[in-house]
């Protein structure tokens, strides 16, 4: 049981404070994400650089955290690699609007990437004793929400900017280091109000700030479901590789980029709300929804007409939602609280291979042949559904599974 009255927050002002912060730091690295091909692409960057850069990025924000995960556990600094993890983000995204070359840019979008790495499994590992009060698919969909608004505000502020200045980068990147810093500051008053969420909402015996934890075999359940959502974000393309189409093709100007994928993150918002809801009442069978949806991107965002391009677009953010989301919950229902960081370090490295995979693949088979693409992608999202279809009874978590 938990036992929210010991905590200086109940369960559901924690989860919402923790949104806000994500809030605001996706203001910082979401408006730097969505003008990352445009922004590439200006210093002489091709298709293929930005599906490999955008999705290096998105590995080694995956990928490092089988070193994070598996380091909050043993030491017990959730808190402290959380807090270091935002403020490598808040310093690099202003620096990238300074990048005069594309070595440079390309370094700085991987290292504010890293950051991510560094803060996201005990990120997660303390949401997760939050959500195990107000319902996992719930809490994590409503801190995706709030995540998600950031993603919506920082592109139409960056989008404001570049319109005003003629498409100038480097303003409209400094501009994030105010919500930065703001993140920042909050998140430490956070710590201060619940230094140990595990024993205020989740107490089962350990603490997320005591000893360290030894850390065990995980579930053949984690690894199948691993195994399954590594296949269907294989074929998963990134938003750089969508907006360098946009871009390149001339179906939208450079600072009105910023703008669709504005648009896309509030779907992301709401596919996390809906499919969390869904989650939280169906169990792991919401997980079919993603491969749908990742089936259906590149066929309509890599259209040569603007209406198929923006749908596409958005049911990227969609699919995005849902990793964020329940895709998250998931694995807190599947790993037992003192392996959690482990997991979700281990779990993001499956997914880190299949981002670089998937941003490596998408970007050159889009210099090569776009009805090739549509082909590759569907065929692996086929294959996640039979996955997922044939291992269905090892995944069948939910609220009282736990």
């Amino acid at each position: 049981m938990s036992r929210p009255a010991s905590a200086g927050l109940r369960p559901w002002p924690f989860v919402v404070t923790f949104g806000i912060v994500s809030l605001l730091a996706d203001v910082v690295y979401e408006g730097a994400r969505s003008i990352t091909g445009p922004l590439l692409a200006s210093l002489g960057a091709s298709a293929t650089v930005v599906g490999v850069v955008t999705g290096a990025g998105e590995a080694a924000a995956l990928g490092l955290r089988l070193i994070f995960g598996p380091l909050a556990d043993r030491t017990g600094r959730f808190w402290t690699l959380t807090i270091t993890g935002y403020v490598l983000t808040a310093v690099t995204v202003p620096l990238l609007g300074t990048a005069g070359v594309l070595w440079a840019a390309c370094v700085l979008v991987v290292a504010e990437r890293t950051g991510k790495a560094v803060r996201s499994p005990a990120k997660d590992t303390l949401l997760s004793h939050a959500t195990a009060a107000t319902g996992r698919g719930r809490g994590f969909g409503v801190h995706e929400a709030l995540d998600q608004t950031g993603a919506v505000i920082g592109p139409l502020v960056v989008a404001g900017i570049l319109a005003v200045t003629g498409n100038d980068y480097t303003p409209a990147l400094a501009v994030l280091a105010a919500p930065g810093i703001a993140a920042v500051l909050l998140l430490l008053w956070l710590r201060a109000r619940v230094p140990d969420p595990l024993d205020a909402y989740e107490s089962d015996g350990e603490s997320a700030t005591g000893p360290p934890v030894r850390v065990t075999r995980l579930p053949r359940a984690f690894w199948t479901y691993a195994a399954f959502t590594g296949v269907t974000t294989t074929g998963l393309a990134t938003f750089g590789v969508l907006s360098y189409h946009l871009v390149t093709r001339r179906l939208l100007a450079p600072d009105a980029v910023p703008l669709l994928y504005a648009g896309a993150m509030l779907t992301a918002g709401l596919a996390a709300l809906a499919t969390g809801w869904l989650y939280d009442r169906t169990g792991a069978r919401t997980l079919a929804v993603l491969p749908l949806l990742t089936a259906a991107v590149p066929a309509l965002a890599f259209a040569h007409t603007l209406p198929a391009a923006v749908a596409g677009s958005l049911l990227w953010g969609a699919a995005v939602g849902m990793q964020e989301s329940v895709l998250r919950a998931t694995v807190a229902d599947l790993v037992p609280a003192g392996r959690r960081a482990t997991a979700y370090g281990i779990f993001a490295g499956v997914l880190g291979v299949a981002s670089l995979a998937g941003g490596t693949l998408t970007g050159a088979l889009y210099a090569v042949s776009v009805h090739a693409l549509i082909t590759v992608v569907a065929a692996l999202q086929a294959a996640a559904l039979i996955l997922l279809a044939t291992t269905g009874s090892s995944l069948r978590v939910g609220p009282c599974d736990v």
